[in-house]
């Protein structure tokens, strides 16, 4: 069995970093033609993976947007993770979940199980219950061939004094901020990639418009591990940015754009997304 880690690298290696979101917001659905429900949700999320397919190797479904449709929401979901997993495609299900105990052993289920009707090759995760909480959910992940994604230092501004706080582990009298120690604790099952430049199973989320270094998470610190980068496109951050935001751990970035790709339509949308990606690779050589 190909682990996560390996798939991942080997998609980032073919097509650059490019992520496609999949995000049926509802101006996005009327922009396209489509309808404000389950129905248009399905086909927008068919269409990006038709036009991303041969193109990236990655794709972000955001499940809060087939979620508002209900029950018949999930259907069109599990259509959309179908075509994408039978068009080659990692799958990186963004559900950010985190809970405790059994509750996490069932989001584990839903997304990580291979043959389950959710099956994604990666879910979202947040810490905020403690990072031992998502410790089984990790295991999970490893034992079935799969990821997940941490948040770690996260895009959204409102997030920084949460993640920037100092906490000192009583163990060690470490004084770290909440993003050092989310990564320690969870990157610890990533093992040897960290010193094999590999990349594990476990990822973090890292935005493309924080300060990382401010928020405790240098080079060391993320060594090893997948980083999902939200903040590229609409965001602000563009292709060229890459290099300086990560230096050496570029190759690792899976750089996360929704809307300044889904915006050109589903005619152009195979257009934006064969020159955005050509972007990356010519920042990448530049």
């Amino acid at each position: 069995m190909t682990g996560f880690g390996a798939r991942l690298r080997t998609a980032l290696d073919l097509y650059g970093p490019l992520c496609v979101g999949i995000d049926p917001h509802t101006h996005l659905l009327e922009q396209w033609g489509l309808d404000a429900a389950a129905s248009g949700a399905r086909d927008f999320g068919l269409r990006v993976v038709e036009a991303a397919a041969g193109r990236v190797g990655v794709v972000k479904p955001q499940v809060a947007f087939f979620e508002a449709y209900g029950s018949a929401g999930f259907a069109a979901l599990e259509d959309v993770l179908a075509a994408a997993r039978d068009a080659g495609l990692v799958i990186i299900a963004d559900a950010k979940r985190g809970d405790i105990g059994s509750t996490m052993d069932g989001y584990a289920a839903a997304w990580l199980t291979p043959g389950s009707p959710l099956e994604a090759d990666a879910v979202t995760l947040s810490p905020y219950l403690g990072p031992d909480s998502l410790r089984e959910t990790l295991t999970f992940a490893v034992r079935h061939g799969k990821g997940a994604f941490v948040l770690a230092a996260t895009s959204n501004p409102e997030a920084y004094a949460v993640q920037s706080a100092r906490t000192i582990d009583v163990a060690s009298t470490q004084d770290q901020s909440v993003a050092e120690r989310v990564a320690r604790d969870v990157s610890w099952i990533n093992g040897s990639a960290a010193f094999e430049g590999g990349l594990g199973p476990i990822g973090l989320v890292v935005g493309a418009t924080v300060d990382r270094t401010a928020l405790g998470l240098p080079d060391e610190a993320l060594r090893g591990a997948p980083l999902l980068a939200p903040g590229f496109g609409a965001q602000g951050a563009a292709p060229a940015d890459l290099q300086k935001l990560f230096g050496a751990l570029s190759p690792n970035v899976v750089a996360s754009e929704s809307r300044s790709v889904l915006s050109a339509g589903p005619t152009a949308l195979p257009a934006r997304i064969a020159e955005r990606t050509a972007m990356y690779r010519g920042s990448s050589h530049g």
